[in-house]
């Protein structure tokens, strides 16, 4: 029997999506629940697995389409795996595939080429034997090639250029960056902490926090502590505009950027008020895994009071972040640095971080931004302030 595999409802809001990358070509064989293809709309990432076990016959939408919500985009035939392949794959050349089929998908040695790294063979004149494969069930992939090119094993070639089209994320990302500088009156101030105190801590308790709650004890939990802590000082600062009124609320929404393989997400902690330093290092380390793996959910995504940023995983040491709207803030950190500073008047080598603090000036003045970064390092150089509620 046939079976449609079609774009799933992926949100009330959602109507269309991008197909990415398939993880299976046309003969494959796939057991039931196995990843079929990434999909993508404009606020995350998701896989499609096969309903049913059987032989992948056609595949009507390729990487790089869109495709409607309802729509099929490959049949399955369903069925047992071929005879002579108790792995569930069967062997290029060997399977259901057509001749035309087997021919786009299989190198000279048999190695499975999905066709985007076909194309980065040809363009490089390289055989699909000289490039390791990485991808799924031993599948050649474009990144593969394009690794495999940065290596200088091979003369790069003639110049050239080449375009590809922005997924859904990447083009939500930059409409929603240009419409916060356009409609916004963003302004950034900068200040910068002494993480000796927390970096001590850490240090003091991180073996018996790790014992105790499975997940180490890192610094993004003290900002998001810091930050609830400051929001409910100066509360003007996660305030936003709707209409010609100023939203206030009564409870701490964070969001937390995280870099996914395919652009930036932010899955926000509800409630951060209420959670432990332990219940938010799990909860950010769950996103992170998730993320990877295209799995946050959309309502994961929405809402947020305010956003946390932290370029110096990535080894940024000052930057502007940029505002999320509706928000009214997000604070940027950064790399963690031992420099030179002065303390009681002699000159000593402290780690130090700075911070940044982006705000629409529209509802949060320079005042309250800049004594809100201030509030936020007290807590970070002396975390103790946390507790004591001082």
């Amino acid at each position: 029997m046939t079976v449609p595999i079609r774009v799933p409802a992926v949100g009330e809001s959602i109507s269309e999506v991008f197909v990415g990358e398939w993880y299976v070509s046309e003969g494959d064989w796939v057991d039931v629940d196995e990843n079929l293809v990434g999909l993508e709309t404009d606020k995350a990432t998701f896989d499609v697995p096969a309903p049913v076990a059987g032989v992948i016959q056609h595949i009507g939408k390729q990487a790089g389409d869109s495709a409607d919500v309802g729509e099929v985009i490959a049949q399955l035939e369903e069925g047992p795996p071929p005879e002579g392949h108790p792995s569930g794959k069967a062997a290029t050349g060997t399977s259901h595939a057509s001749p035309q089929a087997r021919s786009s998908v299989s190198g000279d040695d048999g190695v499975r080429v999905m066709p985007a790294a076909r194309r980065e063979l040809a363009q490089r004149n390289l055989r699909p034997e000289d490039v390791e494969a990485t991808g799924p069930g031993g599948r050649l992939l474009k990144e593969d090639v394009q690794r495999h090119r940065s290596g200088g094993s091979h003369d790069d070639g003639p110049r050239e250029e080449r375009r590809t089209r922005m997924s859904p994320m990447r083009q939500t990302i930059a409409r929603r960056l240009v419409e916060a500088q356009q409609t916004a009156a963003l302004l950034t101030t900068f200040n910068e902490c002494d993480m000796s105190q927390v970096k001590a801590l850490r240090s003091r308790y991180q073996e018996e926090f790790t014992k105790k709650y499975g997940i180490k004890l890192g610094f993004m939990s003290f900002f998001v502590r810091a930050v609830v802590d400051a929001l409910n000082e100066f509360p003007q600062v996660g305030a936003q505009i709707d209409g010609d009124e100023l939203l206030h609320r009564n409870y701490c929404d964070i969001g937390v950027a995280i870099g996914a393989g395919k652009g930036l997400v932010v899955p926000v902690l509800r409630n951060a008020e209420r959670l432990s330093l332990a219940e938010i290092e799990l909860a950010i380390a769950d996103f992170a895994e998730r993320a990877q793996q295209n799995k946050i959910g959309l309502e994961e995504l929405e809402g947020g009071t305010f956003t946390i940023s932290n370029g110096g995983v990535y080894g940024s040491l000052l930057s502007t972040p940029i505002v999320n709207p509706p928000q009214s803030g997000v604070l940027g950190m950064h790399s963690i640095q031992d420099r030179p500073v002065a303390v009681g008047g002699d000159v000593v080598i402290r780690p130090m971080m700075y911070v940044a603090l982006t705000y629409d000036h529209r509802v949060i003045d320079g005042r309250e931004a800049v004594t809100f970064l201030r509030r936020i390092k007290q807590v970070i150089e002396d975390p103790a302030r946390l507790f004591l509620e001082v």
